[in-house]
């Protein structure tokens, strides 16, 4: 199995993260940046901004790289690799009504720092990329579900 690409956006605003719900089962309740597959033929920052789009309604500018994480679930072969870019919201809100095309993101929120570290979260190191300037990177976290 080849490993899979993903971008995911880091966007904070007034001290707090924008997150998404990482799975349409509304029973599992781990939060994530919002993002997800990139498409070939586009950049990444080009898959990131449609994916925050898709899940949010949000248009967004896409930044710097801040986080590269790997997930790994050995007993069926998955390997991803996601490229954390910090974003800014150009345009739009959030709102309940958005609808997801994929509808896997039913949820979104801005959390604070402390808000998230009380939340089931991945990658474990998210907030501490996301409330500081710094640069991150996780070799092969486990995959949680």
């Amino acid at each position: 199995m080849p490993i899979r690409l993903a971008t995911r956006a880091v966007i904070v605003e007034n001290d707090r993260l924008l997150i998404v719900n990482a799975w349409a089962d509304p029973r599992v309740q781990l939060w994530c940046a919002p993002g997800g597959g990139a498409e070939m033929h586009a950049s990444l920052p080009d898959n990131l901004a449609r994916e925050v789009h898709e899940e949010t309604g949000l248009v967004v500018k896409v930044g710097p790289p801040c986080l590269v994480n790997e997930y790994h679930e050995p007993a069926t072969g998955f390997h991803q690799v996601e490229i954390f870019f910090r974003c800014k919201v150009l345009e739009g809100e959030l709102r309940e009504d958005w609808q997801d095309p994929e509808r896997v993101v039913t949820r979104r929120r801005w959390v604070s720092a402390a808000e998230l570290a009380t939340l089931p979260h991945k990658p474990d190191s998210l907030g501490a990329v996301a409330f500081s300037r710094g640069f991150g990177y996780d070799p092969l976290e486990p995959l949680a579900r």
